[in-house]
């Protein structure tokens, strides 16, 4: 192993000392008191900052291809990665190296140490990776950022900035211990990223959510632009490696994009990413962007982990859902753009999770199930599951296989005799997503 993988592991176990992300105390105040010291990096340059409950960090790689392939640097935060911590960081749309990472650590850890200090709580990891990455953008220097929430919005540390552009992807429930129970509760919460001046780019919502974030932008008087009124997608057609879109954006109509991604959520995703990028240079009726920067911006679009092939003959892929209704998507694009004689799925999700309304939503296009678990202590035991999946999929469709390797084994076995008509699906969290490319010799990206 060489020193500078060494200095990575050094930084990330000194960050695993501090809370996890899946623990917080509602304040800004430590980000706040990081960022004044440092500078106050977050000022100098323009965000789009995104939330949602799914398609969060999609979308914002849409949003940084766009941005690179119009000719701005781009710096990139997204949460969390699926193999390593640098791919949070990117600047130019590219993770920043881990040489990089520690130096940038390293740099703003004796200021992480003075608000350590001060503070009754110590700042939490994702606090520190917030700051990390503000500092990264500033020095590069970045000319804008594209910035996901980590969690919520309002209280969530990367808030600290001055959004030009907030984009709110479809929210739904997840993480209801600290958002609330009701959709409304949270876009309560995930519509505080909605600043005065700036412009909201909604996405399809409840009407109860709907309301509550058109009550933030006028309480801030901000600018709206709501899916399916001022920009959507028009056409949508599946071809070979992903699908043929019609955008209409804010400022006309964009023909003839190819999307390298499968699924109607992806689609979607593009049309709330092109009309962020169209409202941050303020474009209206007749103010387009180039059609050809755009249809190359998105050819270039890569997401690892969602609905992504990680090996042909037999079709394996991978997807990130974690929720319901991540993997309400994913069962709809399975079964709309691929037509698999028979499906297997491989599944893996954490405790804190609603693994009943997972294992449902995969149910209807998934022929035989194959449950497992992950290396995050946070995962859910596969007896437990397998407890949860008797009643949704009954005695005979699912095996168990407490080892991740082994149950991707089991679940090609099930489809070999199917030779082309068969595929295997390995979903059910962000950690099983990022394990399974690990074991199938992906870099990360």
């Amino acid at each position: 192993m060489d020193s500078n993988l060494d200095e990575f592991l050094d930084v990330e176990n000194e960050l695993n000392q501090r809370w996890p992300e899946t623990k917080l105390e509602p304040s800004l105040e430590r980000i706040k008191a990081l960022a004044h010291v440092l500078g106050d990096p977050q000022t100098s340059y323009p965000v789009v900052q995104l939330t949602g409950t799914n398609g969060k960090t999609s979308t914002s790689r849409m949003v940084d291809a766009l941005f690179t392939r119009i000719g701005l640097r781009t710096g990139r935060f997204t949460s969390p990665h699926l193999q390593l911590a640098t791919e949070r960081i990117s600047l130019d749309n590219q993770p920043i190296s881990p040489e990089r990472y520690v130096e940038v650590y390293r740099d703003i850890e004796p200021y992480v140490a003075m608000v350590d200090a001060q503070s009754e709580i110590r700042m939490s990891k994702f606090e520190v990776l917030t700051g990390m990455a503000y500092a990264a953008f500033a020095e590069a220097p970045a000319d804008v950022a594209v910035v996901e929430v980590g969690m919520g919005g309002t209280w969530d540390a990367t808030s600290i900035v001055d959004t030009r552009v907030a984009v709110l992807t479809p929210i739904g429930v997840d993480h209801t211990e600290y958002l609330g129970n009701r959709p409304e509760d949270i876009a309560v919460e995930k519509s505080g990223i909605i600043k005065p001046g700036a412009v909201a780019i909604v996405a399809e919502q409840t009407p109860e959510v709907m309301r509550v974030i058109l009550e933030r932008v006028a309480e801030v008087d901000a600018m709206v632009a709501r899916f399916g009124s001022e920009f959507g997608v028009l056409t949508r057609a599946v071809a070979v490696g992903g699908q043929m879109i019609t955008l209409q954006g804010l400022g006309g109509v964009y023909e003839d994009v190819f999307l390298p991604l499968h699924g109607e959520h992806q689609a979607k995703n593009a049309a709330l990413a092109l009309a962020a990028v169209e409202a941050f240079f303020g474009a209206g009726p007749e103010r387009k962007i180039d059609i050809e920067m755009v249809r190359e911006g998105f050819a270039s679009v890569i997401t690892p982990g969602r609905l992504e092939r990680v090996r042909s003959a037999p079709n394996v892929f991978v997807d990130a859902a974690h929720n319901p209704h991540g993997a309400a998507a994913l069962a709809k694009a399975l079964e709309s753009e691929f037509g698999f004689r028979k499906l297997v799925a491989v599944v893996a999700v954490m405790a804190d999770k609603d693994a009943e309304g997972i294992l449902a939503a995969l149910e209807p296009v998934v022929q035989e199930l194959v449950i497992t678990t992950n290396s995050s202590s946070r995962a859910m035991d596969p007896d437990v599951l397998a407890g949860l999946a008797v009643p949704i999929f009954g005695e005979d469709r699912f095996e168990v296989r407490p080892r991740l390797v082994d149950a991707v084994e089991e679940a090609i076995h099930l489809i070999e005799d199917e030779q082309s008509g068969g595929g295997v699906i390995i979903t059910g969290s962000v950690v099983t997503a990022g394990e399974a490319r690990a074991l199938f010799g992906k870099e990360p990206a």
